[in-house]
């Protein structure tokens, strides 16, 4: 297209070209040339007439629109036009001396080599050349001296090739240089249009990473995304997924079906899933027509109307973490521009649901600390208080002793051993606790294992409870047989003795506690009733921590690790501990124990 629109622009100056020629034409045959042959004058003015006529339709032909068929065949005529119209002036001026008027055939190779280039250069002199050795023949032949000469022929004929080769050799490349240019002038329109479609899409994508910047909230961080994508690449619906140990959670949905079809919060396998395919291959996965459903949840989809879908990676690095999905009703509709801008997303979002992970991490890292620091300040106040108390009473009765020794009855002084006694038993197991604490937070907590009889450790601990004291009624119920089992026969002891105390220890005076041992579907389990005060849903977890302990009225001095020691050495043994309480309506604790 290019070409013909060269050689149109041409022609249309020729026609202009051949407008002003008809006045000179006229001149010439009118004013500057004389001494006419009989006829000749005649034909020098038919040929101007034919010459001003066809200026005219050429000039008229070459404004309309044309094909390039249309192009072509007129640039042809045009040619073959002025050629005749030379040829026939050469004829006619044949009678002139030197026939002067042969140079207008330079002319038609000038034009012809414009034209057409080389190949126009070199085929006009050729088919000009009977026309030199006609016009030399009739000036010979009726207007001689002088005779026919070659030279007359030759010369012009040379010099009409190298012209013709000049000026078609310099079109040729003019034209080569044009198409070179007009190509790199594409290429440089193309690279402009695909500069500014990449900074659009740069800025589309900064847009929606300042979405994703806005919260630290994952759910409020998405739902601004989607607020930005929405105007930035239409969809009919959009969920974006992540995976977790297998799982696919869909933390974000809009569009069609949203809420009943894979809502926010949506747990499914990822086995099976596109999602599978995009975490497998980190690329984006694009279903151009979900007519034939490759993954199950695609009949959902299919149901809704929706058709095709695009699932890029959201990626960490060079690791998938999830997807983001976008489908459109209408079958292969994203460009391979949109498939590029999700990618380039899914790495915004992936990288932001990473640096809200971890700031929620490192957040719930900063309240663990505060949480232990605000621990270990009770528990040095606690320690610091339970030391107090039984040393007290065991310096205050040595002193008393001490002193008063002979002033005390026999009956005096047993009280006051009994109670260096008591009170020095509390401290050891005040220190005991504390150490087995640590023992465990260290990994250092030693079992020694070997086949242990549970039924046994449950009427020990019992008549140990009840013996120690006398305001509450302890009673163990044993279901016989019960089978042995592999374990810590002291660490269990530990555990069972530790959930009768407490049972004692917040049961009214009166009250009983009950103690049940029995054998079910593999497990051994030991159940503590007891009539105490309840623990309300809030403390049911905070007493099985670090010097977690239940405050208000009905709290009990302790230092809030018995139970987490007790947790701790169920867990070594592969059982539980669980809590069932009420406010008000006493608790039951249940510890389980398989058998093998």
């Amino acid at each position: 297209m290019t070409e013909l629109r060269r050689r149109w622009q041409l022609e249309r100056w020729i026609s202009l070209i051949r407008l002003v020629a008809v006045p000179w034409a006229v001149l010439e045959v009118g004013v500057f040339s004389q001494d006419y042959p009989e006829g000749y004058e005649l034909a020098a003015w038919l040929t101007t007439a034919a010459l001003a006529v066809g200026a005219v339709v050429f000039y008229f032909i070459d404004r309309r629109p044309l094909g390039e068929r249309g192009q072509r065949i007129v640039c042809f005529a045009s040619l073959s036009f002025n050629t005749a119209l030379i040829w026939a002036y050469c004829f006619v001026y044949a009678f002139e001396p030197g026939t002067p008027i042969r140079q207008l055939l330079y002319f038609a190779v000038i034009e012809a080599a414009l034209r057409y280039g080389l190949v126009g250069g070199v085929a006009m002199p050729l088919a000009q050349l009977p026309v030199l050795v006609g016009t030399e023949l009739l000036r010979a032949d009726r207007f001689a001296p002088p005779d026919f000469t070659t030279d007359h022929i030759t010369f012009p004929l040379g010099l009409q090739l190298l012209m013709g080769l000049i000026v078609g050799w310099l079109v040729n490349r003019l034209v080569r240089e044009t198409v070179l240019a007009e190509r790199r002038v594409g290429e440089a329109e193309g690279l402009r249009d695909e500069l500014g479609r990449r900074v659009d899409v740069l800025d589309a994508a900064n847009r929606c990473a300042r979405a994703l910047g806005s919260s630290l909230d994952l759910t409020q961080a998405f739902a601004a995304f989607i607020r930005e994508l929405r105007g930035l690449l239409g969809f009919d619906r959009t969920a974006i997924v992540l995976a977790d140990d297998g799982t696919a959670r869909v933390m974000a949905a809009a569009g069609a079906g949203a809420d009943t079809v894979f809502p926010i919060g949506t747990r499914r396998d990822v086995a099976g899933s596109v999602l599978e395919d995009v975490l497998r291959g980190a690329l984006p996965v694009y279903r151009r027509d979900m007519q034939d459903a490759a993954y199950p949840e695609e009949q959902a989809f299919r149901e809704l109307g929706l058709r095709c879908r695009l699932a890029a990676p959201l990626l960490v690095g060079a690791r998938a973490i999830g997807m983001i999905s976008v489908v459109r009703v209408e079958p292969d509709s994203f460009s391979e521009e949109e498939i590029e801008l999700l990618s380039l997303l899914g790495r915004f979002v992936g990288a932001t649901v990473q640096n809200i992970r971890a700031y929620e991490a490192e957040k719930t890292t900063v309240e663990e600390l505060r949480r232990l620091s605000a621990l270990r300040a009770d528990f040095v106040s606690l320690v610091s208080h339970e030391l107090r108390s039984p040393m007290a009473s065991v310096i205050g009765s040595a002193k008393t002793l001490r002193q008063r020794w002979r002033e005390l009855t026999p009956d005096q002084r047993d009280s006051f051993l009994a109670l260096i006694d008591h009170e020095t038993n509390r401290l050891a197991e005040l220190v005991a606790d504390v150490l087995d604490t640590s023992r465990i937070e260290s990994g250092t907590f030693n079992y020694t294992f070997s086949d242990v009889d549970v039924g046994e450790i449950v009427r020990e601990s019992a008549a140990a409870a009840q013996s120690g004291q006398d305001e509450v009624q302890v009673r163990a119920d044993v279901t016989t047989p019960l089978p042995t089992l592999r374990g810590d026969r002291e660490r269990l002891r530990q555990v069972v003795t530790n959930l009768i105390d407490n049972a004692v220890k917040y049961s009214p005076a009166g009250a009983e506690v009950d103690v049940e041992a029995f054998a079910n579907n593999g497990l051994i389990t030991i159940a503590v009733h007891d009539q105490g005060p309840g623990i309300s849903s809030e403390h049911r977890a905070l007493i099985f921590e670090k010097f977690g302990r239940v405050t208000g009225e009905h709290a009990k001095p302790g230092t809030g690790l018995g139970l987490f020691i007790a947790r701790s050495i169920a867990e070594a043994h592969g059982g539980t501990i669980e809590v069932a309480s009420g406010q008000g309506r006493g608790s039951t604790f249940t510890f389980a124990l398989p058998v093998e």
